[in-house]
């Protein structure tokens, strides 16, 4: 009977982690002030699990999310982008705030950038 009503309590506490977990699919604008002035960026994430794919597009170009992880309401994934012949790997690390991802994002030994991008609706 223990066993059982372990079980069942073990069950239902992993089920309010996933339900506590932020929804990351769809699309998100933000504005990233870099040394070279503003730039706009859209993701559109697509969550399987834990697992995170999708697509950055930037005035530079789109690109495909690598390395792609959700663990509850924090978000994780690489980019790689080319500047001037070279290519350089973008990290970013987020946290749901609502409709909004605050992001911090490290673009090789260039200092990390804070910013903000929202839901689109």
């Amino acid at each position: 009977m223990f066993r059982k009503l372990g079980l069942a309590v073990l069950f239902l506490a992993l089920g309010s982690v996933a339900a506590m977990a932020a929804d990351f699919n769809g699309k998100w604008i933000g504005s990233v002030e870099t040394p070279r002035g503003t730039q706009s960026i859209t993701f559109d994430f697509t969550v399987d699990g834990a697992k995170l794919t999708g697509k950055i597009t930037t005035a530079r170009g789109e690109y495909d999310v690598q390395d792609g992880k959700v663990d509850g309401d924090n978000i994780t994934f690489n980019q790689t982008a080319n500047f001037n012949g070279t290519d350089i790997k973008i990290v970013y690390t987020g946290k749901a705030d609502g409709e909004a991802i605050k992001f911090t994002r490290q673009a090789g030994d260039r200092p990390a950038i804070d910013f903000v991008a929202n839901r689109v609706k």
